[in-house]
């Protein structure tokens, strides 16, 4: 598990979804938490949110909302789906960027 990966997550909230590993990969070994954005089938076009889709390796389009950003457990990520290109990390860094104004 490692930064820019995206896995298949079980939370008691949001039932089975994707999530981004959003973590510095210096850190994902030693953390039993991970800083993660869930994905959701609603695209809302807003600065704060990534768009995805096969291009990404993802089965169907959907968006990353940066302003979601929460810690999930480890055990929480169960199935790897696939990594992002450095060119999408960019634009969830921007994001992110959006979401905490700064």
């Amino acid at each position: 598990m490692t930064r820019g990966e995206m896995w298949w997550a079980e939370t008691p909230e949001g039932g089975r979804r994707p999530h981004l590993i959003l973590t510095r990969a210096a850190a994902t070994d030693v953390l039993n938490r991970l800083l993660c954005v869930p994905a959701t089938r609603t695209v809302r076009f807003i600065p704060t949110e990534v768009r995805l889709d096969g291009d990404d390796g993802m089965p169907q389009v959907c968006a990353l909302t940066l302003d979601n950003i929460r810690p999930l457990p480890k055990a929480a990520l169960r199935d790897f789906i696939c990594t992002l290109s450095d060119e999408r990390m960019h634009q969830v860094c921007r994001a992110l960027s959006v979401a905490v104004d700064c």
